[in-house]
């Protein structure tokens, strides 16, 4: 043993000289064989619910600054970010969600189209990524007529992006936004979101394929609305149903997940009526957390914006995302 040691050690030193001998080493740097691409995985995420097929499609992503939110310090706002890692403003998601019941494709919602600049719009690419085409589209159910939800209606010529499909929004709402005189009436810092909301409905209107509903109603079957006003004066969510699974598609309940789940009180300037808007989120927010089986869906939830509700004490919640998983046919 004593022999090998000595020879090892004899061979190092012999290495070590040899090395010396040769000088400085001269670093040749490394590459990759091919280079970064710089590209993110087409927006789309696929669910199983009961028979039907739910895929998210996102529009999306723009930054939310905090002073659009209201009853709550500053300070305290942001001790709520950091607990999420989150910054000021806040990157919030635009989401919406594609419902194959095997029958009928049904589009909850559209995306802004480029009514929001260019980080918003993708919903039409992500949607042919995901295998479908806008023609093929049945009925597009409308949450409300803010732009980032009804822009998408619109192909880039202005004319209707899925032709065949029928569109439904709730009365109040289409009352709300789409009456003759709505623009007139309205501040002049919020008339180019009533245009908005007229341009993008008008070709549907004039093919006759834009109808009204009211109170808690079955629109399509499995497809419910509920009334969830404050946000907008008809602000609707959708409650689907296949087989005895369900999801609540809620709309803009929640802006920003990190502030409005544990302080539901905090209420956002885009807030028709913020009083209402608060007791509706409350109220939602309580419901869905009681109920453990309702999966819940958010066109401002991080994407794929689907998941529960988690009770944290009295009126305080919390977001808990489904876990990223392969497509399985429900049970």
């Amino acid at each position: 043993m004593q022999a090998m040691s000595r020879r090892a050690a004899w061979w190092a030193g012999k290495a070590l000289l040899t090395m010396a001998a040769l000088g400085p080493l001269t670093l040749v740097p490394v590459h990759a064989e091919a280079p970064q691409v710089k590209t993110q995985v087409p927006g789309y995420y696929r669910h199983a619910l009961g028979d039907f097929e739910l895929t998210v499609l996102h529009d999306g992503q723009i930054k939310l600054d905090t002073k659009l939110l209201k009853n709550l310090r500053a300070g305290d706002m942001q001790k709520l970010l950091a607990q999420q890692f989150r910054g000021n403003p806040t990157p919030t998601a635009v989401n919406a969600f594609l419902v194959n019941t095997g029958s009928q494709l049904v589009l909850v919602d559209t995306g802004a189209a480029k009514a929001f600049g260019p980080t918003l719009g993708q919903v039409p690419a992500n949607l042919k990524a995901a295998g479908y085409d806008p023609a093929q589209v049945d009925a597009v159910l409308i949450t409300h007529l803010h732009g980032d939800h009804v822009g998408g209606l619109l192909g880039t010529d202005g004319q209707r992006l899925f032709p065949k499909a029928t569109v439904y929004v709730s009365q109040s709402e289409a009352e709300h936004w789409l009456a003759a005189d709505a623009v007139a009436k309205a501040p002049e810092a919020r008339k180019g979101g009533y245009k908005l909301a007229q341009n993008a409905t008008a070709p549907y209107a004039k093919a006759g394929a834009l109808k009204t509903f009211t109170g808690t109603t079955e629109i399509l079957p499995g497809f419910k609305a509920l009334p969830t006003p404050g946000h907008t004066p008809g602000h609707t969510a959708y409650l689907v149903e296949s087989k005895g699974q369900r999801l609540l598609i809620w709309g803009d309940l929640i802006h920003n997940v990190a502030v409005q789940m544990p302080q539901p009180e905090v209420t956002i300037e885009f807030d028709s009526d913020p009083a209402v808007a608060a007791r509706t989120r409350k109220a939602l927010l309580a419901w869905t957390a009681k109920d453990a089986g309702l999966l819940v869906a958010g066109m401002h939830l991080p994407f794929p914006g689907l998941g529960h509700v988690r009770a944290d004490g009295r009126q305080r919640y919390s977001w808990v995302p489904i876990d990223f998983a392969p497509w399985s046919a429900a049970p």
